[in-house]
């Protein structure tokens, strides 16, 4: 299967490009929207990668009157305004992701960094652990359920395909101690947890109850990284309404050096493997 690629980056990717462009030529957007015939917001939508199309003829007009004359740099341009288009297997959970969604994002991410303070990170659940999370104790329409719960199994094949992305994860030592949806189903779940660590791309590390005081005592997070210098870094966090993308310099840093901090505080990826291994041997033996 070929690796997916996310429409959202190529989309952000073509904006910054016009955007760049209308820079070197020097032109203001008034000026092209004028010259263009253009709606004011028009442009504004296309700079900022809040439409999903850029038909072919608008920026065949874009590229004329920024003087884009190249063959391969329009042939290029015209590629990811095409991707961008592209649906990707999420968008038939699109009541599940909602418009803007994480594994648009991560289908195309070459490093994803998470630190999860109380469950078990999403692309390393087992389905009987994501079913008993999204109940919650409460009862739940048995079809929309198991919606959430297909939705976020079809997400985990980023680890296992071909050229995987590479997972690293800090976990808090609540996330192993609590229990969710019992023994039986908490046991499965760690042995999982310690298989899925076992692969050269999944890096797992435990900030245990003895480390104190540490950094990351803040909401759970995910940083994405892409292999394209051109797509800079992105922060997730999830709500209780929908996802968070934090897209600023100035916010995914600070995320990236408390994720570097918690992972200083954190137990090797060894020492986790054998504590994650000591909670499984002491839940099983309960």
């Amino acid at each position: 299967m070929a690796t997916p690629h996310s429409p959202t980056l190529r989309r952000r990717r073509l904006s910054a490009e016009l955007k760049r462009a209308r820079g070197e030529s020097g032109l203001t957007t008034t000026q092209v929207a004028k010259s263009l015939k253009w709606a004011a917001g028009k442009l504004s939508q296309i700079e900022n990668a809040e439409t999903q199309t850029v038909k072919p003829g608008d920026l065949d007009k874009l590229m004329d009157l920024y003087q884009i004359t190249a063959p391969d740099k329009r042939e290029a341009l015209h590629a990811l305004a095409k991707d961008a288009k592209v649906r990707g297997w999420w968008s038939k959970y699109r009541e599940v992701f909602g418009p803007q969604s994480l594994p648009d994002f991560e289908s195309e991410a070459s490093t994803i960094r998470t630190f999860e303070s109380s469950v078990i990170p999403g692309l390393l659940q087992v389905p009987e652990y994501t079913t008993a999370l999204f109940q919650g104790g409460r009862y739940s329409e048995p079809a929309a359920l198991q919606r959430r719960v297909d939705a976020r199994m079809e997400r985990r094949q980023i680890l296992t395909r071909i050229n995987p992305a590479r997972l690293r994860v800090v976990l808090d030592e609540a996330a192993l101690r609590r229990v969710i949806g019992g023994p039986t189903v908490m046991a499965a779940q760690l042995r999982h947890l310690l298989h899925m660590a076992r692969l050269p791309n999944v890096d797992v590390q435990v900030l245990p109850f003895s480390a104190g005081s540490h950094a990351a005592l803040v909401a759970p997070f995910v940083i994405l990284d892409f292999p394209d210098p051109r797509d800079l870094s992105i922060v997730y966090i999830e709500t209780a309404v929908e996802g968070l993308f934090l897209e600023e310099p100035e916010e995914v840093e600070p995320h990236t050096v408390t994720f570097g901090d918690a992972q200083g505080s954190a137990m090797s990826t060894a020492q986790s493997a054998r504590f994650i291994a000591e909670v499984l041997q002491s839940l099983e033996s309960e």
